[in-house]
């Protein structure tokens, strides 16, 4: 059986750390996910709000790297919770139990989210490298026999 999923959006809420009785990290987030479509009349995109859940360590990064609009990729596995409303009605939601986190903007495009984080400065490409004399490559030999 295959249980995998993949989504991408914006944060709608600063991400929710809290721990367990135990002590183990959680953290909820919400992520506002456009739809690949827009209404036959014309009107706005429309978009799925979906939960995501992380657990341990991702958990911690989220709450200290994401924010608010920021722009994420989630991949985890879709699951189901059961649960009893405060009128005694049986409920059902469906979440993301996130495994990995993905940045899919840079600091720049957002800059009202994100607790901590500061994108790595790596300077511009001629500071931060500078090619070998001769190009950088050594010559091969060939003998005629392949190396595999």
């Amino acid at each position: 059986m295959l249980n995998h999923i993949v989504i991408m959006g914006r944060l709608t809420r600063d991400p929710e750390l809290r721990r367990t009785q135990s002590g183990t990290a959680v953290c909820t987030i919400t992520l506002a996910v456009d739809r690949d479509f827009q209404s036959r009349d014309g009107g706005e995109k429309q978009a799925d709000f979906i939960d995501v859940v992380a657990w341990d360590q991702r958990a911690e990064f989220v709450a200290k790297y994401l924010g608010k609009g920021r722009l994420v990729v989630a991949e985890g596995s879709l699951q189901s919770r059961k649960w009893t409303d405060k009128n005694g009605q049986n409920r059902t939601s469906w979440e993301v139990r996130a495994s990995n986190f993905y940045f899919a903007d840079s600091r720049r495009d957002n800059q009202g989210g994100g607790n901590d984080y500061t994108a790595p400065s790596y300077g511009s490409p001629a500071e931060s490298y500078t090619a070998p004399a001769g190009g950088g490559f050594a010559e091969i030999e060939e003998d005629g026999e392949l190396p595999f």
